[in-house]
């Protein structure tokens, strides 16, 4: 259907129905900027979570990439802010291929049909122009017709009256009258045929009005209005492509985020819990078992470090344990944070240069890793050795193209970097096999063990086992272990001594030894309460670790404190309460 031959007489509802119809493409135009927004603000928040969540840049980064479930939740997280960048995608698209396109298009819509109404209204004052001058001839002909009946009325009466006066004959001849008569006639003549031709004008530009005109620009509007519709239509349609075209790259974010939750492997998980916490040492020996049945007594030897007043005070009222840092508040605090600086050093991998400060296993891996590490850096200087040698032969063999002169001082640098390199290499595989030499296996174990074992057992044939803590907290000794055990030290005679830490003791009663230990590393003791050892050095054991990585040892009458026991390899009495204890 034509609107031009349908709705010829509906330019003001025709007129009404295109302004909403672009009223329309306006309001759609607002609803895809508005989706954009939204997609914009979700794809940010998006990205935000993703970068809220990815792992900080420290030590515990490096940590956590050896897990499979972390590796996944960063593989997620990545596929998730590329997810993000998908739905920037969508905004970008709707603002490009939409947007920008319907506000062009509304401008040209909005143009179009000011022309086209402009026209129709053009139209219709000149047909209404004249329709109004073919009623004013229509007017002139109706006046003078009606002029000429009574020109003619007025004649044909002064033809007949016979009363007429001399004087009206005279003033009003029949002649005169004839002629005025006649000349109405003949304005009405000429008014006649002036509306007869207008009349014929006015019908055929009226025809041409509604049949040509009018049809025209309402075709035009219906033509406008088809394309906005279709226009319409289109961006519709687009606005669905949009989305179904970033599909697939959101399928491979999610595929990708499946494929990372399927590489998630518990066991390997679990394997590297060992990897990361192994120290190396050997689990603590067998309890043995303590006889009270038999009587206890206990003999000073010569060489015990027992005072005068132990056998001064009278049995049962000996004093308990000496605890040293729970007397003193500020002691406490002195162990807690040696403590925690010990821990914070095996977490965050800080300390020495040789990663002394950690134990054997973990020390070995880390010393491995920085050997594997170095290698690489070797390797890749070697690498660009290599090239800028190609490239100073090519130089040589064609001087056009360069100054072989000019490669040389880089090939210096990369020589001295290539000798550092291998220094500290090297530096770092004797660190590395030190620590392997050291590590205990556990064939020198078991060795250990039944020796010692042997060496009791004589004691305990000769001597009934002494036990070191009696009911009451008090410690007893045999005289003849501390004996036995000192025959084989050669301990290394203190330089200085510290007066706060001698007086803490002074006033407790001095514990008897419950076996040895061999310091597997240097420990500088700088903390009060603690002793400082030499690598290698054998000392006495008076108090085994209690959970809190810390074993009393002594060294002589006038100096004994803490060690960590993480740094030596304790050796208990098979006698004595208790057993190995290590972190």
């Amino acid at each position: 259907m034509s609107w031009g031959s349908e709705l010829w007489d509906q330019f003001d509802n025709l007129e009404k129905h295109t302004q909403w119809g672009i009223e329309f493409v306006e309001k759609y135009t607002k609803f895809v900027k508005e989706r954009s927004e939204i997609e914009t603000n979700y794809a940010k928040q998006i990205r935000n979570l993703s970068k809220k969540y990815q792992p900080k840049k420290n030590s515990r980064e490096e940590e956590e990439s050896k897990y499979s479930f972390c590796r996944a939740f960063l593989t997620s997280l990545n596929e998730l802010n590329d997810y993000a960048g998908q739905h920037e995608v969508i905004s970008e698209n709707l603002t490009s291929q939409i947007i920008t396109e319907l506000s062009r298009y509304l401008q040209e819509l909005k143009a179009e049909r000011k022309s086209h109404f402009h026209d129709g209204r053009k139209a219709q004052q000149h047909i209404e122009s004249s329709w109004k001058q073919l009623e004013s001839c229509k007017r002139r002909f109706e006046r003078d017709c009606k002029e000429a009946d009574r020109a003619q009325q007025y004649f044909e009466k002064m033809d007949a009256d016979i009363n007429v006066t001399k004087a009206d004959v005279e003033k009003r001849s029949s002649h005169k009258a004839r002629q005025q008569a006649q000349m109405r006639h003949q304005m009405a003549s000429d008014s006649k045929g002036e509306y007869s031709s207008y009349l014929q004008k006015f019908n055929q530009e009226q025809n041409e009005h509604y049949y040509t005109v009018i049809p025209n620009i309402f075709q035009k509007l219906q033509d406008m209005e088809e394309k906005r519709i279709d226009r319409i239509g289109v961006c519709m349609k687009t606005f669905a492509d949009v989305d179904r075209q970033v599909l697939p790259i959101v399928g491979k974010c999610l595929d990708g985020m499946t494929k990372a939750a399927e590489s998630i492997e518990p066991k390997t998980d679990s394997k590297q819990v060992v990897e990361s916490y192994k120290s190396g040492f050997e689990p603590p020996g067998d309890v043995e078992f303590e006889d009270y049945g038999q009587a206890m007594k206990r003999t000073a030897s010569e060489t015990s470090l027992s005072n005068a007043r132990d056998k001064e005070r009278p049995a049962g009222k000996s004093k308990g344990k000496l605890w040293p840092f729970i007397k003193n508040k500020n002691k406490l605090s002195l162990k807690l944070i040696t403590l925690n600086s010990h821990v914070r050093n095996l977490i965050e991998g800080s300390g020495p240069e040789d990663f002394s400060h950690l134990p054997p296993e973990q020390r070995r891996k880390k010393l491995q890793g920085k050997i594997d590490e170095l290698n690489k850096d070797i390797q890749k200087e070697m690498d660009q050795r290599d090239a800028l040698t190609k490239m100073k032969d090519v130089y040589v063999k064609n001087p056009q193209m360069g100054d072989p002169a000019s490669v040389d001082p880089r090939l210096s640098e990369i020589a001295q970097n290539i000798e550092k390199l291998q220094f500290e290499t090297q530096k770092f595989e004797g660190w590395l096999a030190e620590v392997e030499e050291r590590m205990p296996s556990k064939s020198d174990t078991h060795r250990r063990s039944g020796l010692y074992e042997t060496q009791n057992n004589t004691t305990v044939s000769n001597n009934c086992a002494q036990d070191r803590e009696s009911p009451d907290g008090s410690y007893t000794e045999e005289q003849n272990s501390e004996t036995q055990v000192k025959a084989n030290i050669n301990p290394i005679p203190p330089t200085s001594s510290t007066p706060e830490f001698d007086d803490e003791f002074d006033d407790e009663e001095t514990l008897p030894t419950i076996g040895t230990c061999k310091a597997l590393y240097p420990f500088e003791g700088h903390n009060e309460g603690t002793i400082s050892v030499a690598e290698g050095e054998l000392l006495y054991v008076i108090e085994e670790d209690k959970g809190d990585g810390w074993t009393r040892v002594r060294r002589n009458e006038d100096e004994e404190g803490y060690v960590p026991t993480s740094y030596v390899e304790v050796f208990l009495e098979t006698n004595a309460k208790g057993a190995m204890t290590y972190i």
